[in-house]
């Protein structure tokens, strides 16, 4: 006589691990993203050092009650002291004061001038990519030639015509001249997509082709974007601590931190003042350092093949 096989019994933690998978699953890409930042120590770490730098820049004047541009020329080249922690420069002016405000400048550049070339590069990039044919073909030619000429020559050279070198025109002339390569980035991008299902979709209910590019397209290639535009932050702050350096960008009185070291370039400053030239040299380099862990901490966030 043959016995019916038992019913195998459901394991009693199958239900607990559904209800994990469908919290699991249920969460959206851009959490998915946000808990996978959080998880990256360096970058979250990155991030708070940044905000530090950024807030104190904001509030300078509430930290230090000095001027970044008033002279005293009767305590000029002081060494660190109770009332200047960080001694006064050979015109009498505060190294904190000016370091605190510097940081506006460089960090104006980082930012006003990223979002002006993710403008100019999604329209153009954006419009290459979603037509191609002669409208690729124009703004490729366009790119093309404007990378044929270094941008670092080319904002000396506009900014030598313009025979000035505001932080506002600089901004601008970074707009108008580093643009190529995050236009042909994006321009990649928008490639890849524009035959997309959802797209396609879109174009067959007839969809403007702003809406399509805006509303479609750009919210799925924001995890590639935001991680080049931190890249081109982190360069451009270097860019104007270079151009500050060799005489051009910001100039003083206005400070920032490229215009602090070239004040700060003769031997007997390096040898005996490290006061003048560490704090934004390394401020510098600390901010450039921060943007580029964020940088590496998005990249791994919007990867989908990124395991934690």
């Amino acid at each position: 006589m043959s016995m019916a096989p038992a019913m195998q019994q459901p394991s009693p933690v199958a239900p607990e691990a559904e209800q994990a998978n469908k919290g699991r699953v249920s969460k959206s890409p851009t959490r998915l993203a946000l808990e996978r930042f959080l998880h990256n120590r360096a970058a979250v770490a990155s991030l708070i050092i940044l905000l530090l730098i950024i807030l104190s820049a904001v509030f300078a004047p509430f930290i230090t009650h000095a001027s970044p541009t008033l002279q005293d020329l009767a305590n000029t080249d002081s060494p660190p002291s109770a009332l200047h922690p960080l001694g006064t420069d050979s015109n009498g002016t505060d190294y904190f004061a000016r370091d605190l405000w510097g940081g506006r400048a460089d960090l104006l550049v980082g930012f006003l001038g990223t979002a002006s070339l993710l403008i100019i590069s999604l329209v153009l990039g954006g419009l290459a990519g979603y037509y191609g044919k002669w409208v690729d073909a124009v703004v490729m030619r366009l790119v093309d030639f404007m990378m044929n000429f270094p941008t670092l020559l080319l904002i000396i050279v506009l900014m030598a015509i313009l025979n000035t070198s505001s932080l506002w025109l600089l901004i601008l002339v970074i707009a108008l001249t580093a643009w190529p390569g995050m236009t042909r980035f994006i321009r990649g991008l928008f490639l890849n997509l524009r035959e997309a299902d959802y797209v396609l979709s879109a174009k067959m209910v007839g969809a403007s082709t702003w809406r399509i590019i805006f509303k479609h397209m750009v919210p799925n290639i924001m995890g590639p974007l935001v991680v080049n535009a931190t890249l081109t932050m982190a360069n451009l702050i270097a860019l104007e601590a270079a151009l500050a350096v060799i005489g051009f960008g910001v100039q003083p009185p206005q400070p920032s931190w490229g215009n602090i070291l070239n004040g700060a370039q003769d031997i007997f400053t390096l040898q005996f003042k490290p006061w003048a030239w560490i704090p934004p040299a390394g401020l510098i380099s600390l901010t450039i350092l921060c943007i580029n862990f964020i940088g590496d901490g998005l990249r791994d966030a919007f990867d989908p093949s990124f395991e934690r």
